[in-house]
């Protein structure tokens, strides 16, 4: 029998405060524009998992409506928002 290990990032808000940490450590190309497809990649190797992740769209939609991520709507790239807080330090 096999036993389903914890997914890390199952609460919306943990899943966003490490896809703002991505997008943080990621370079931005022009006007600030991270593709997300970038961040995708990288959230997706750190859960050892293919891509679709339930995970990935539920924490960015959290970091859209808290104001940590601006996506563009296409969809194809976000930005950081200026930071309120210290999400990266907590």
């Amino acid at each position: 029998m096999k036993h389903l290990d914890a997914r890390p990032y199952s609460d919306p808000e943990t899943a966003a405060r490490k896809l703002v940490e991505i997008a943080a450590a990621t370079p931005a190309v022009q006007d600030g524009r991270i593709y997300i497809e970038r961040i995708n990649a990288q959230f997706v190797a750190l859960l050892k998992g293919s891509r679709g992740h339930p995970e990935f769209g539920a924490g960015i939609s959290y970091a859209v409506e808290h104001g940590w991520l601006w996506m563009h709507e296409s969809g194809t790239y976000l930005k950081l928002m200026p930071p309120g807080q210290d999400l990266l330090g907590q």
